[in-house]
């Protein structure tokens, strides 16, 4: 039996990447699944990998910034698989570096609407649902929120990103808190990981940039979505039962604090 088996899972931004990776492992995982992305085509494809599994699952375009989106996303989630167990907020976007004193508002402002102010919404929905239901035997429910190594060192050029990713911990804390026995919350920290984000940086570098990467990365590999997902996956599950406000750095030791 899998760690998730007779549940129901949400992950936004899985139409690609971490997400897809982490729906496609609670679905292998025994979870019916919310795949949830704007790129509505992207979800599709990830429901359509799960269901090739014999996994269940359905894809919802959402715009997680629209607190109306958000609430509607976990009432259809709620009206097709009958509750939510776990969820994954892992929707987020990056952008190209800013000197801090060059840095455009708008860039400021879109990046913490949809690095932090939209996993507050998903939060805030997912949470009042899960208080609503009947809890299953080892709890009611497991949030996991994607940060980043940028939770915890600033990413150079990245002021606007490193703030939403801090902002990102400082959250689930507070949720962690207010919610133990209940509900727990908990987050991954990726590294450098193989994404579609990571391969517009990439292609912005020009010739040699990935290769500079790989040298700032223990071991010189390159994160796999799949490595994040498992983490993520794992922290939902009754495995993790005891981990309750922690942030996991998922980077092979490139960050050490």
């Amino acid at each position: 039996m899998g760690m998730h088996e007779g549940r129901v899972a949400l992950v936004t931004g899985a139409g690609s990447g971490i997400g897809r990776a982490s729906a496609q492992i609670f679905a292998r995982e025994g979870a019916k699944v919310a795949v949830v992305d704007l790129n509505e085509a992207g979800a599709k494809e990830t429901v359509a990998s799960i269901e090739a599994q014999g996994g269940e699952a359905i894809a919802l375009k959402v715009n997680v910034t629209d607190e109306d989106a958000v609430q509607e996303m976990i009432a259809t989630t709620v009206e097709r698989f009958g509750r939510l167990d776990a969820a994954m907020n892992n929707a987020g976007i990056t952008s190209p570096p800013f000197k801090f004193h060059e840095m455009p508002l708008e860039e400021w402002e879109r990046m913490l609407a949809v690095n932090l102010t939209a996993v507050f919404l998903c939060m805030k929905h997912e949470i009042a649902q899960m208080l609503s239901q009947t809890p299953l035997v080892a709890g009611q429910g497991a949030i996991v929120n994607t940060s980043s190594g940028a939770g915890i060192v600033p990413a150079p050029g990245q002021p606007h990103y490193t703030a939403a990713k801090h902002g990102v911990l400082g959250i689930m804390k507070n949720a962690a808190q207010e919610y133990a026995g209940r509900i727990r919350c908990n987050s991954v920290l990726p590294g450098i990981t193989d994404t579609a984000m990571l391969q517009e940086s990439i292609a912005r570098g020009g010739p040699g940039h990935r290769a500079m990467l790989e040298k700032t990365v223990p071991g010189g590999v390159i994160a796999a979505p799949e490595e994040i997902g498992e983490t993520a996956v794992w922290l939902c599950s009754d495995h993790a039962r005891r981990v309750n406000g922690q942030g996991v750095v998922v980077d092979g030791g490139g960050v050490l604090r």
